[in-house]
């Protein structure tokens, strides 16, 4: 039967419609497909990592300067011309080693009178110029004169007596005789006196030849300690008052700390407890860049009343990187304490807050924590978390409620 126009048309219409219906049955399954293997492709592998109980050290942490452990302002005793001045800034002095020169010339020339009033005093008591001899008083010349004149006295007073006796001697010669040996007798403790007086004479002299040599030692500046010199005060030729300063010098091995210790934190200290300095930028060993081992050595008696700290000192030994006036980081370690911790690729921050990443039933849960001290690779958890939970290391960019997987490349270490 002939096909007319209106027949074609009804049948092309007829097969657009089915054709269109069947191409919207199946798009919902194509998008129903593609949904399920997208949420399959987005759980991510991940390796978790415990909360385990740790031993930290229990640590006090403080800044402070480093000082000279001794500090000496070299001057001078005696006053005169500055003859030589044998160092420079940073020169290194050792104990003794003579640093400048004072002119001798004045105080030689004071040891030699000094040293002529001594031997004229010694020859006053018939000693000889030099030599430690001793005089007895009763053999001094002076002394046997005066014993001899009252021998003489006391003999010429017994025979006028007995003249006088027999009424040979006029009374008055009598009386005479007995007024001379009082005089001999006086004379004869005159001379003792004198010549204590004169023993008295050298000793004098004796110091006064001792000051004067003790000045022309002193002429001579010398390092009171080892050390470095930390400035030069005086310059060749200047005339110096007793008392100018003329170098300074310290001492910087060992160096010392000092530390002001807030009170609640100071009832842990102990002398010989290991203290670890550390100098901001500062080089050093891979393990501990910078770092320096010493030991507290003083506490002060008391804390200071004004800002309750406890003053204490350590001493950090030098192998010459460090300078008095550096400016240190210092722990000082007291004890030890049981901790929670984590690895501190477990922590994630983001403005200022911390949380760590857990799974549960495969996705991802956030917790807020707070942390504390660190040891190596491990931070401490001070809350949110108890021992033997496992967290997300390395978390990267993970979102609360993401679908993770852990997987044999995650796992738990």
């Amino acid at each position: 039967m002939p096909r007319g126009p209106l027949t074609n048309l009804a049948l092309t219409l007829v097969l657009a419609a089915v054709a269109v219906g069947c191409q919207q049955d199946a798009k919902p399954r194509a998008e129903g497909g593609g949904t399920h293997a997208g949420e399959a492709k987005s759980a991510r592998d991940v390796r978790l990592a415990k909360v385990t109980q740790e031993t930290f050290e229990k640590v006090i942490e403080l800044g402070g300067t480093l000082a000279a452990d001794e500090h000496a302002m070299l001057a001078t005793k005696v006053a005169g011309r500055l003859a030589s001045i044998d160092i420079d800034l940073a020169s290194p002095v050792k104990q003794g080693q003579r640093i400048a020169q004072i002119e001798t010339t004045d105080y030689e020339l004071g040891v030699q009178q000094a040293q002529a009033a001594l031997w004229q005093a010694r020859a006053q008591l018939g000693l000889p110029a030099t030599g430690a001899g001793r005089v007895r008083v009763e053999e001094t010349a002076v002394v046997r004169q005066a014993q001899a004149t009252l021998e003489e006295a006391r003999a010429n007073g017994v025979r006028l007596e007995a003249l006088a006796g027999e009424g040979l001697a006029p009374q008055v010669d009598l009386d005479a005789a007995r007024a001379a040996l009082v005089r001999a007798e006086a004379s004869v403790e005159s001379a003792r006196e004198e010549v204590r007086l004169r023993q008295a004479q050298v000793r004098q002299r004796e110091s006064e030849l001792q000051i004067a040599q003790q000045r022309l030692a002193d002429t001579s500046i010398r390092s009171p300690l080892d050390g470095f010199v930390q400035a030069r005060r005086a310059n060749r030729g200047e005339y110096l008052a007793a008392g100018a300063a003329v170098a300074e010098v310290v001492r910087v091995d060992p160096l010392r700390l000092r530390l002001a210790v807030p009170e609640r934190e100071a009832i842990d200290l102990k002398a010989g407890q290991p203290v670890v300095v550390r100098v901001s930028g500062q080089g050093g060993p891979a393990e501990s860049p910078g770092e320096h081992m010493g030991f507290v050595a003083r506490l002060a008696p008391s804390l200071d009343a004004t800002s309750r700290s406890l003053l204490i000192e350590a001493d950090i030994p030098n192998d010459g990187a460090l300078r008095p006036g550096n400016f240190v980081q210092a722990r000082i370690v007291v004890g030890q304490r049981t901790v929670l911790a984590v690895p501190k690729s477990a922590i994630v921050t983001f403005a200022g807050l911390q949380k760590v990443i857990l799974v549960e039933e495969g996705k991802v849960v956030e917790r807020p924590v707070t942390t504390g001290d660190t040891r190596g690779d491990e931070i401490e958890v001070m809350t949110g978390l108890r021992a033997g939970e496992a967290v997300v290391d390395d978390p990267g960019t993970l979102q609360q409620g993401q679908p993770v997987h852990v997987g044999p490349e995650g796992g738990e270490r």
